[in-house]
Order: C-alpha cells, then structure tokens, then sequence
C-alpha cells in the first residue's frame, strides 16, 4: 500500500471511516483490497457496471406445477389432485405453460426478458436440503469446496474490490459467498429496514425483520440453520465452511467485523435513502428485500452480485395452495422491482436469476403434496436476458428413481453469467471446469 491515504481513498468503507481507522483494520483491509493498492478508482463496480442478482426459492421448488407441461398425458396421470388444468396456466409454447401465479412473468416472456432453463441440476443429485444447497453454493458435486462459487469470482475476477462487491439479504452468510479474500458483506438488521415504512416506528421494523428470520415450518429440522442472529447492525463474515481471512486472527476478525458493522450500516442507508421510488412493493419479505436491493442500486453501491432468499418450497403437504401463494408473491415482488430498475434508468444493469436446490417428484405423495426429487427449472429475467425456452423439457417416463433427469448442467447456467455478464476473464479457476455455455445474455 503506498499511503494510508490512498488505501482509504479506495474503498467505500474507509471513506466513512474517515481517520478513525485503527492500525489493526489497515493490514486487515490491505489483505482483503490487495489489488487496489495502485487505484484510486475501481475499475468496475456495481456503480455503473453489470449487476447481478441471485434469488434463492429455498426448500426445493416444484418444478413441474411451475413450468407446467401440460401436453403430457403422464403429468396429469402423475398428479390427479395437484396438476395444472391446462385452463390454468399461461402458455408459452405447445408443450409448456407458467402456473398461473406468474402472470408477471408470462408478460416478462413474451417480451423477450425472461429466459426459462428446463431440467436444469447436476450429476448424481443428492435429495438433501442441505446437501444439495451446499453443491448448489459451490459448484462443486462432490460438496468438498471449502469457497462458493461467487466467493471464487470476487476473489479472483474482482481484484480491488470493495467488501460491499457481494451483499446478501439473509440471516447468515450464503454458502455462495465463502471466499479466501473478500466474502461480501451480510445484512441483518432491523435498521436497514426501518426507512422501507417510509418513517415507520422501530418496533414495526424490528417486528419484521424477526418474522423474516424464523425459520421455515415446511424445513426439516436437521436441515435448519438455528443459529442466533448476531444482533449487530452488518455482520461482515465468510460465508459457507471459510472463517475470515487467511492469515486473520480472531479477535483482528472480530474487531473488523465490529468496525465494519458501524461503518457500513450508515454509509449503506446514506446511500439507499437517495431513491425514492413511486414503484408499490407488496408487504412480503422478498418484496422488502428487492426493494432495498433497488434502493442501493439507485442510491450507487459498487455491489456486484445481491443475494436475497425467499423459503417455504418444501411442500410435502397440501401443495397446491402454498405453491401458488409462493409463486404469486416472487411475482408481484420481481415485477415491483423490475418496475423500479426501469423508473431508475438501471433495467439494462441488473439481471436476477432464481435457482432452488432441487425439484420435486414426478408422482404426487399420499398428502396432496410432492417430496424432494432433483432436476428442477429456473428463471433469467432482465432487460439484459435473450428470453425464452433453454434447454430441453425432460422427460416424464425416462426416470431416475421416480425423479426427472436433468437436461442442463447448472454450471452452464453459472459460466454464462460470469462470462457473459459480470465479465470474468477467466471462468475456469471459479468453477474448476469450463461448461457449454448457453446463450441467453442479448
């Protein structure tokens, strides 16, 4: 690092802190902003370079009563009591039609701004929540990975980075994020909610955001985080099986975590309180999410890739009702946001791809519901996204184990947008392996 003047002039984060910055967070930063120490500017950030935004529809997403293939005699013999009428969904070719939940995205479609992957999972899929997010997370099949796969692009695409390169929207940090270097930042706190209720009373807000992290009644409860919150304002840690920094001692971890809290929870709602948008968002916690997501985009954060979740997925009983409610709420909250990017002049920036951590069974179970199987659909929607059908629909007869076989590797998913889009030279170091890539970035 040349100067310390420098170094502060680099980052969002020493910005704010001003000179208050102990001697312990410079070498602390200087690891995490190695890359930055000949730039005053980063050369590409979220400010006004590609974004993008990844959607967890956790517990393992219905496949099949999602993108509905409603010419398949072998679905509605599979699922007497919870298929698709044909009346009922939104068709987009002869085979394939949305629930009727996503009028939103039936729209979004057929203007060329939604791109459906069809079968998309990995080799050898495993049925476990927490397994299978974790080969999700990383990338990695085997689960041995001890970064994720966005985790591998900040450290190795995005030398110089602010720590606020990744954010994430959930109680803990994604597995996603877990990085050698720079693991993103994970919001967590009543506070950045507050200004959503456009000066609502704090008990409102922190009423909130205690609903937003129960945990799920639908999850098993091997397979639950039941960590406790930290409490503090940002919890600034690495994310999934990486514990800091290499090299980092725990109480230097601890007391950057500490200092980074103070620091970028004012500079974040400096930044967020900019934007005020006419865009209504529903009262979900995804819609509140994106929301904030919007707000930062439009208030100039230098993020690279938001990270937000939306959970209940696992529908093992009396499907039909929650699925559609679910379904009904990203879409009300995709086209508020979508809404908003627009409003902002931000639309051609920002691309949101969901996945989930697996489908479900062909068969319906015993209570109207459907249990954990593999390959599953996901969705690209954007002003940046080549729209339409990717990939083949898999078949409902060729089966493994009761369960459709995947069609696309989602590695393939993962390589285009990290090409594509966020423009990494070099995919290979981040997924070990370079996959076909898929065209749907326009």
């Amino acid at each position: 690092m040349k100067t310390r003047r420098d170094f502060l002039r680099s980052t969002v984060l020493g910005a704010s802190a001003a000179w208050t910055v102990p001697m312990f967070i410079e070498r602390t930063f200087g690891q995490l902003h190695e890359g930055a120490r000949d730039i005053a500017v980063q050369p590409r950030t979220g400010k006004d370079d590609t974004i993008l935004v990844v959607l967890q529809l956790a517990g393992g997403n219905d496949g099949l009563n999602t993108l509905v293939p409603y010419a398949d005699d072998t679905y509605y013999k599979s699922r007497p009591k919870i298929a698709k009428k044909e009346k009922e969904i939104i068709k987009l070719s002869d085979h394939v039609g949305l629930n009727n939940a996503l009028p939103f995205l039936g729209s979004l479609f057929k203007e060329g701004d939604l791109g459906i992957v069809q079968g998309v999972g990995y080799p050898n899929p495993n049925r476990s929540h927490f397994v299978s997010t974790s080969i999700w997370e990383t990338a990695d099949t085997t689960n041995h990975s001890p970064t994720g796969w966005l985790g591998r692009y900040f450290d190795n695409a995005c030398p110089g980075a602010d720590p606020t390169v990744g954010m994430s929207f959930n109680k803990t940090q994604p597995e996603s994020f877990g990085a050698l270097k720079n693991p993103g930042v994970c919001l967590n706190s009543p506070e950045l909610y507050r200004w959503i209720h456009s000066g609502g009373e704090t008990d409102q807000a922190e009423k909130f955001f205690a609903d937003l992290n129960q945990p799920s009644s639908n999850l098993p409860d091997h397979d639950e985080d039941d960590s406790p919150s930290d409490g503090g304002s940002i919890a600034m840690a690495a994310g999934g099986k990486v514990g800091g920094i290499q090299g980092e001692s725990s109480l230097d971890f601890l007391e950057r975590v500490a200092l980074d809290a103070q620091v970028s929870s004012k500079t974040i709602l400096e930044l967020a309180a900019k934007h005020r948008t006419t865009v209504a968002y529903d009262g979900t916690p995804l819609a509140r999410n994106l929301n904030l997501v919007a707000r930062m985009i439009a208030g100039g954060m230098p993020t690279r890739v938001y990270y937000v979740s939306h959970g209940g997925f696992d529908t093992h009983n009396q499907q039909l009702n929650s699925h559609e409610r679910l379904l009904g709420q990203l879409d009300g909250a995709l086209k508020s946001f979508l809404a908003d990017l627009k409003q902002q002049g931000n639309d051609k920036r920002v691309v949101l791809m969901t996945f989930s951590e697996f489908g479900r069974r062909v068969s319906e179970n015993a209570s109207a519901g459907t249990d954990h199987g593999k390959a599953s659909c996901l969705f690209l929607a954007g002003a940046g996204v080549k729209g339409g059908l990717l990939g083949t629909h898999p078949s409902l007869t060729d089966l493994s184990e009761g369960d459709i076989k995947h069609t696309v590797d989602f590695r393939s998913v993962y390589g285009t947008l990290l090409a594509d889009w966020l423009k990494a030279p070099d995919v290979k170091p981040i997924l070990g392996a370079v996959y076909p890539k898929m065209d749907f970035i326009g």
